[in-house]
């Protein structure tokens, strides 16, 4: 997935292969939770939630609304209206929570939760067996705050994502996790994220800033990166891990275990 509101970074991304072009309207209490945060705070806009639908073609476009508030029906049916084909709700912590939000979109569209609330992890045994549900996502950025941690892979580290992973497949949903960098980078390389990605089962992430040098333009991408060869290069890795055996998958886990404890040692000195 990829997050951008520009036409034309969006069809370069999909023509690339990106699978989802993803537009950004949370907006309510972002600032508060995140301001000081070197995190995004998109302003994106349902006009750009038009003009992403102009130009994606057969990817799908993914659009976050805010958390349920007074005026979700309303946007939820303008998100519709203006093309979405997924929509995300962010910020739930109960079950009776997201399905008001179901019953709101009525089988429209597709819908992922973003499970990012210290209630929605307590909850989630209940809430994975709503249904009209097409995936879950898991936060780590928001969910690693709430919980107090140092690092958003911590909750890689600490088990927390593969028990959710674990009642997913339980109930046969698909879900997704955080974000990744290109393979060689990243305070936890790309290649190590991609790896725990296939371990637990993954079908999606986000492409994080790093992946295309925050570009916010066509320009920006075209000067700093080569988008179809990054592309190319993790679709690549992903097929050399799926032929990992048993020990290979574990060490790989081990290995990124002991990468975030670095990084977490580092940023308690």
């Amino acid at each position: 997935m990829f997050i951008c509101n520009d036409p034309e970074l969006a069809r370069h991304a999909v023509v690339c292969g990106t699978d989802r072009i993803f537009v950004d309207l949370e907006i309510n209490g972002k600032q508060e939770r995140q301001g000081h945060k070197d995190t995004v705070v998109s302003r994106h806009t349902l006009v750009d939630v038009h003009h992403m639908r102009a130009v994606v073609g057969n990817a799908e476009l993914l659009v976050r609304v805010n958390p349920m508030f007074g005026g979700t029906e309303k946007e939820v049916d303008e998100a519709i209206s203006a093309g979405a084909d997924i929509l995300m709700l962010p910020m739930f912590e109960t079950a009776d929570e997201l399905s008001e939000f179901v019953s709101l979109v009525d089988g429209r569209v597709k819908i992922i939760p973003l499970v990012e609330t210290v209630g929605a992890v307590k909850s989630f045994d209940s809430i994975v067996k709503v249904e009209n549900i097409a995936e879950f996502y898991f936060g780590l950025n928001d969910l690693h705050l709430a919980l107090g941690l140092n690092f958003m892979f911590e909750l890689l580290a600490d088990g927390t994502v593969e028990k959710l992973a674990t009642a997913c497949d339980q109930v046969k949903v698909p879900f997704g996790f955080g974000g990744i960098a290109r393979m060689d980078e990243g305070l936890v390389p790309g290649s190590l994220v991609l790896a725990e990605h296939m371990r637990l089962g993954s079908s999606s992430v986000i492409l994080s800033r790093t992946f295309h040098r925050r570009s916010k333009t066509i320009g920006d991408l075209l000067s700093t990166t080569n988008f179809e060869r990054e592309i190319a290069s993790l679709r690549e890795f992903e097929e050399t891990l799926l032929s990992r055996d048993s020990v290979q998958i574990q060490a790989d886990h081990k290995r990124l275990i002991q990468c975030v404890n670095a990084v977490v040692a580092r940023s308690q000195k």
